[in-house]
């Protein structure tokens, strides 16, 4: 027999969870069934103000690959929105959409374990990490902005509403330091980018770098499919294409 504990129902309930859809979730927001779905149990006012954030800051950053990808696929499947949001999702990776796994898997693989951290240990640890990488010309994700050279905005903010959620902890101190380490051994300006600080803070929140990267895509699934509804506005799908040929 197959078995899971997500949910389930027979001919009059429907269940998640063990709570019942129609009596009990009907009743709850999206963020607490969000919570139950993925973490087995309701979030608490400060996990769900944290959940809260993640989604709404990967909801949509214009005109991106993933948002080209999904306005091509309806342009060739107009039937078929399922296949346009897929086709956005499926660039998840190490360089767009996705980067917070890496940032998350970075972070947790370079900070070595101890119970606790000095702000001295912290800054050592992290130019340590980066001569290594540099010495190995590796790049170090959620490390470095092409527009937000003087700091990205949305670290600061994010930051300050972990520390007020009791989730800002020794990976975001970490990855601060990183940060700092980088711009001091490169000698010009490196900030922190808003992947490198959810990373921090998904660890930190104890969820695995995997859940980060689950909450951007559920995000973004939401700017996406704001994307493919325009393009059935206002199609632009066939002049990006048209460019491409050199038609235009």
């Amino acid at each position: 027999m197959f078995d899971s504990k997500i949910g389930g129902g027979d001919a009059h309930t429907i269940l998640v969870r063990g709570h019942d859809l129609v009596h009990d979730l009907f009743k709850r927001d999206f963020i607490d069934v969000l919570a139950l779905e993925l973490l087995g149990e309701f979030p608490t006012p400060q996990l769900k103000t944290m959940l809260n954030l993640f989604l709404v800051s990967a909801t949509d950053h214009g005109l991106t690959p993933s948002a080209l990808s999904a306005r091509l696929t309806l342009h060739g499947a107009p039937e078929a929105m399922q296949g346009a949001l897929a086709a956005g999702l499926l660039g998840a990776g190490s360089r767009f959409l996705g980067v917070i796994e890496y940032a998350a898997r970075f972070l947790r693989d370079a900070l070595p374990k101890q119970d606790s951290y000095t702000d001295e240990e912290l800054r050592r640890y992290a130019e340590e990490c980066v001569a290594a990488n540099k010495a190995a010309k590796r790049k170090i994700p959620g490390v470095g902005h092409p527009i937000h050279v003087d700091g990205d905005p949305r670290c600061e903010k994010m930051f300050e509403i972990a520390k007020d959620c009791g989730y800002y902890g020794n990976y975001s101190r970490f990855a601060v330091e990183l940060a700092a380490a980088a711009a001091r051994q490169s000698g010009r300006k490196i900030p922190l980018n808003a992947t490198g600080a959810k990373g921090a803070i998904v660890l930190d929140m104890g969820l695995t770098p995997e859940l980060g990267k689950a909450l951007t895509m559920i995000g973004r699934s939401v700017g996406l499919m704001a994307h493919i509804i325009e393009e059935q506005k206002n199609p632009i799908a066939q002049k990006v294409w048209d460019m491409a040929a050199g038609n235009e």
